[in-house]
């Protein structure tokens, strides 16, 4: 449904899923695991790796890890680190072929600053396990299949709580 010209500004909806990073800062965002010191913490849209997981920047403007000072950047990957502490306890958990975790910080596609966690598993093809996500097929990626759904909400509740706990534990000292 598009916006009419007589409709008010509140009229129009936008999509949390065309602007992410507008959806958490609004507190729109239904995927939001927690707002951390940095940035939004916020289960991926898409579920194929189970647990997957990104840390948005709170910092406007920004594109790169450098454009951030150096005290932001340090805070940036410490709360990285704790969005996959929280991902890897809960997905261990969950799954016990959980194998490993990969970080990345790609910059190509997004226009804001963005880190992503990929839980890897022993189940997954060895062709791909061994390369980056980024070789699974693009369908994977869009596919309604492997779209983040309701039966993912108990695993994005369990993260949510395991961050929160973690967070509290690391921001005290």
């Amino acid at each position: 449904m598009g916006r009419h010209s007589t409709d008010g500004p509140d009229s129009f909806e936008i999509d949390w899923r065309a602007d992410h990073r507008g959806a958490a800062k609004r507190g729109e965002h239904p995927l939001l695991l927690a707002t951390m010191r940095s940035g939004w913490a916020v289960m991926g849209d898409t579920q194929f790796l189970p647990g997957y997981a990104v840390l948005m920047s709170h910092v406007d403007d920004v594109i790169h890890l450098t454009d951030l000072t150096r005290q932001q950047r340090a805070e940036f990957l410490v709360d990285l680190g704790l969005l996959g502490e929280a991902v890897m306890n809960v997905c261990n958990g969950l799954d016990p072929s959980l194998r490993r975790l990969n970080y990345e910080i790609l910059g190509n596609s997004e226009r804001y600053l963005c880190a992503h966690v990929f839980p890897r598993y022993g189940w997954e093809d060895q062709e791909l396990l061994s390369g980056p996500v980024w070789h699974y097929p693009a369908d994977r990626w869009t596919s309604p299949r492997d779209a983040y759904a309701e039966e993912h909400e108990p695993m994005r509740e369990a993260i949510s709580k395991e961050l929160h706990r973690i967070m509290a534990e690391a921001y005290a000292s």
